[in-house]
């Protein structure tokens, strides 16, 4: 009974102390598609995804029916940063329908044209407002209208600090009139949601306030200049302690006795080999009024410091010199960071030379006997000084030329000629671990790729065309793994399906740095079409900054730089959400997906058939 008068109590005063229309509310899930399509066309990032913003907090004050209710502390707001826009996940600020719709609109406008960063939010949507309707007049009269609607369901509330009041005056003005010169007060609580308006990102900033600074480098700037300052003239207490005792293990703790920095506590603190650990040392022992240290008791050669991620070295592949250095692009800097990579190449270890497995011989056959057949094609070569007929075309064009001007006499013949395939190929497969998982019962990825590459080398090997093949996988930029399987000058032998029948799951996938070594050997072969393909099974990632955007920036760029050089890369992947960032990367008609991965052994022959005689 107390349940259900407590649900009926809580409905009554959640609804009264709503301020929004629900009869008119519009989700985000209805307009998406226009919203993605208003924000590609009129130049926003095409990488970005777009998705709902969760309700983040958002420190404005409150009626006292929302105090009663619990509600109006977290608000969707519109916020984009480097990965994705994020639009509200519904609106009802308005009492039409209608309007709602257009203020997704809006907002996708406004964001198509906005960086994500902000140095002070209200003048920075002021100006952003005042270059979007220069732009685009015709979106003059929609924008009014929401204007209008939104300032008429601004709350009146003259019991605020006159402060709060002068700020939501210069608001007001500044949504109503995006050209007027306005001066924006400072203030302890945020102004009402403005709904027209672009938010700084949600991961930077949870408290938004009317000024935001974000300036990355500034505040590099003045973080080293503070920093030095302090590390000159900062002197700090120091104590000595017994050194822990306990061994390292699981540690189980309520989070009320969590301690603090200041608050030493007998535990050994494990350390991460990350480029900004000794900044975050320092910025630590600054915030310190006190530094505890501790005479270790421990032998130092009883402290082994290893890297779970890797296999020990008598369990690891082959390495292959010393490891080259590669480049890696930083889409933040717009810049190509030299020797950024060290790749290692490595071939598999333990591998003996082996046949074709029984189960894959009756398919070789059949792929075999198709390729076969291209072998065996014959075709006219014309304009030639002789051959076993005349090449009317080139007759035409000559003695048309001749009648206008006196000319030269060209190739008037064509020769029927055999096959000639002046190409080489390279495949390149991903041997991550996720390559680990089963597709079914009895297969996993890494199996199919397996079978593809035996497969793919039965077929090459009968049409007698130039090919390698590699893996790779990578544990941070350090450890770029490069497998080698086939090298161009060697021929495809027991030996090779050895290699390919030895490769195992590996570890995370640095893809750019893998494609750009993979595009200097196959550049380096003196044929007229040079084909890169690309198997893999996910989108480019590792365990440090790769993951996400910067591995997909990364690989774009590498793939460019292959094109730039007369290469035709190709993808061929099996990861069902690759429609998502594969055209982006490799652009359209440059990758395809292969919906059921145990169709990959027999898909990938018949995909190089179709690319080399295009």
């Amino acid at each position: 009974m107390e349940e259900w008068v407590g649900g009926l109590w809580h409905k009554y005063i959640t609804g009264k102390a709503s301020t929004e229309y629900l009869p008119a509310k519009v989700y985000f899930t209805e307009v998406s598609k226009s919203v993605a399509m208003v924000f590609r066309a009129l130049g926003g990032d095409s990488f970005k995804r777009i998705e709902s913003a969760s309700p983040r907090d958002y420190l404005v004050r409150r009626s006292f029916l929302q105090k009663i209710s619990g509600g109006n502390q977290q608000i969707s707001l519109a916020w984009q940063d480097n990965e994705s826009l994020r639009l509200p996940e519904s609106l009802a600020v308005f009492p039409s329908i209608e309007l709602n719709r257009d203020l997704y609109i809006w907002l996708a406008v406004l964001a198509a044209h906005h960086s994500g960063r902000f140095t002070h939010w209200a003048k920075d949507n002021q100006q952003l407002v005042k270059q979007v309707l220069t732009q685009y007049p015709a979106l003059k009269l929609r924008y009014e209208r929401l204007a209008q609607a939104f300032v008429n369901e601004r709350i009146i509330d003259t019991k605020r600090p006159a402060e709060e009041q002068r700020m939501k005056q210069a608001i007001t003005q500044a949504v109503l009139s995006p050209d007027s010169n306005i001066e924006f007060p400072a203030v302890n609580y945020a102004p009402q949601a403005v709904y027209l308006w672009l938010y700084p990102s949600a991961h930077v900033n949870p408290q938004i306030l009317p000024e935001y600074e974000d300036s990355e480098q500034a505040e590099n700037d003045q973080s080293k200049k503070q920093s030095a300052a302090k590390s000159k003239s900062s002197r700090k207490k120091a104590e000595r302690i017994d050194s822990p005792e306990s061994r390292d293990g699981m540690m189980i703790f309520r989070l009320e006795s969590m301690f603090s920095w200041s608050e030493f506590s007998k535990l050994d603190r494990g350390s991460d080999d990350s480029d900004e650990d000794e900044e975050d040392n320092q910025r630590i022992a600054e915030d310190l009024d006190k530094i505890t240290l501790s005479q270790q008791q421990d032998q130092k050669s009883a402290n082994i410091k290893i890297d779970l991620d890797l296999p020990s070295a008598s369990e690891d592949d082959l390495p292959m010199g010393d490891g080259i250095k590669l480049p890696e692009w930083n889409y933040k800097t717009q810049q190509l960071e030299p020797e950024r990579c060290l790749l290692q190449p490595m071939l598999p270890k333990d591998s003996v030379p082996q046949k074709l497995p029984a189960k894959l011989q009756k398919i070789a056959k059949s792929i075999q006997a198709q390729f076969e057949q291209m072998q065996s094609l014959r075709y006219w070569l014309t304009g030639q000084q002789q051959g076993e007929e005349i090449d009317l075309n080139a007759w035409l064009d000559f003695t048309v030329e001749s009648k206008i001007s006196p000319t030269h006499e060209k190739g008037l013949y064509k020769s029927f000629r055999g096959n000639n395939r002046d190409l080489s190929c390279l495949l390149l497969a991903d041997l991550s671990m996720s390559t680990e998982a089963y597709i079914d019962n009895n297969s996993r990825v890494i199996d199919v790729v397996k079978d593809s590459l035996l497969l793919f080398g039965e077929a090459l090997q009968t049409i007698g065309d130039n090919f390698a093949m590699y893996g790779f996988s990578s544990v941070k930029r350090s450890h770029v793994r490069m497998s080698m399987l086939k090298n161009f000058n060697e021929p495809y032998s027991d030996e090779v399906r050895g290699r390919i029948q030895a490769v195992k799951p590996g570890f995370y996938t640095r893809m750019g740095a893998a494609i750009r070594q993979a595009t200097k050997v196959l550049n380096e072969q003196n044929s007229t079409q040079k084909l890169l393909l690309i198997l893999t099974d996910g989108k480019p990632n590792d365990i440090d900054h790769y993951e996400g955007r910067f591995g997909i920036e990364d690989t774009h760029q590498a793939i460019n730089e292959a094109k730039r050089l007369g290469l035709k890369p190709f993808c061929i992947t099996i990861d069902q959400d690759a429609e998502e960032y594969l055209p982006y990367i490799f652009g359209s008609g440059f990758c395809t997906l292969i919906k059921r991965p145990s169709q990959l052994p027999l898909k990938l022959p018949q995909l190089y058939h179709q690319l080399t005689n295009a």
